[in-house]
């Protein structure tokens, strides 16, 4: 099937209080891993990339690749851009035919996150984009983007109200504890942070730097109200170490398919195992 837009797969979770696993990826075989374990489990996906993938991959062959995988597969799935932090970058993935984008202007004041969300909102949702915006700062390292631990803020829930009345964003980004990268402990989520926004806020909510969250952890802040909840370092740490693995124990390999296949088959069993704690198995 075609390309969905990110808001329909997020109503119905919303609605059926399961979340849909968002997984960043960088090159085909994390495409094809994303997709077979969304088969598997017969869920439905988003597929995103963020500024440092388009780097790599280039915006188009993402693009291609995401859209024949969607044409190939029997599950719905979006294609979204992961932390744009710029209106060219947006409008860059709006024309190579991204089903939704994430504007992150959670660095600005409250006043031009305001505006930097509305001017996206502005020129993509005629064309059936949905937007993603950011409220609160997410510590860690994403690709260009740093966080200190001392910058990093958490979401005050009164903004939130304003900031959804302000601009009727499709999905919201809120911090309340998590992190980008790989954790130094076990990350401890505000709940009562994510309730009180919950209960002001309908828009969907969404939860970044979910890698290395306890399961238990997870489960908890879907059932409080995140739908959409962001996976990349634990794809990387997976398929990087089946790869290492190979070239450990066949240190004259030279065929790359040796070793990207198995990297893959990781990723894919990875990313079936948060499927599944998402409560999104035969959601699709």
């Amino acid at each position: 099937m075609a390309l969905v837009s990110m808001i329909e797969l997020l109503d119905k979770a919303q609605k059926g209080h399961y979340a849909v696993g968002a997984f960043n990826c960088n090159n085909m075989e994390i495409v094809q891993a994303i997709v077979a374990a969304a088969e598997a489990e017969k869920a439905p996906v988003i597929i995103q990339a963020s500024q440092g993938a388009i780097k790599y991959a280039g915006v188009e062959y993402i693009t291609v690749l995401t859209k024949l995988a969607a044409e190939k597969a029997s599950v719905p799935i979006a294609l979204h851009l992961d932390h744009g932090t710029s209106f060219a970058q947006v409008m860059q993935c709006a024309r190579n035919g991204f089903s939704s984008v994430m504007i992150d202007g959670s660095k600005h004041p409250l006043e031009d996150n305001i505006a930097l969300t509305n001017k996206v909102i502005e020129a993509v949702r005629p064309l059936g984009i949905s937007v993603e915006a950011e409220l609160g700062k997410i510590g860690g390292t994403e690709d260009d983007i740093t966080v200190s631990e001392r910058e990093a803020l958490f979401t005050d829930p009164e903004e939130a109200v304003y900031f959804v009345k302000s601009t009727q964003v499709d999905a919201l980004a809120i911090a309340i504890g998590t992190a980008h990268g790989q954790y130094k402990g076990t990350p401890k989520l505000d709940f009562e942070r994510l309730t009180q926004i919950r209960e002001r806020v309908s828009t969907p909510l969404v939860l970044h730097g979910s890698s290395g969250v306890p399961e238990d952890a997870l489960r908890e802040a879907i059932s409080r109200g995140i739908c959409k909840v962001n996976i990349d370092t634990n794809i990387r740490e997976a398929f990087v170490l089946a790869a290492r693995k190979v070239l450990e124990e066949h240190p004259k390999e030279i065929d790359p398919r040796k070793m990207l296949g198995p990297a893959r088959e990781a990723a894919t069993q990875i990313i079936r195992e948060k499927i599944q704690i998402f409560g999104s198995t035969g959601k699709a």
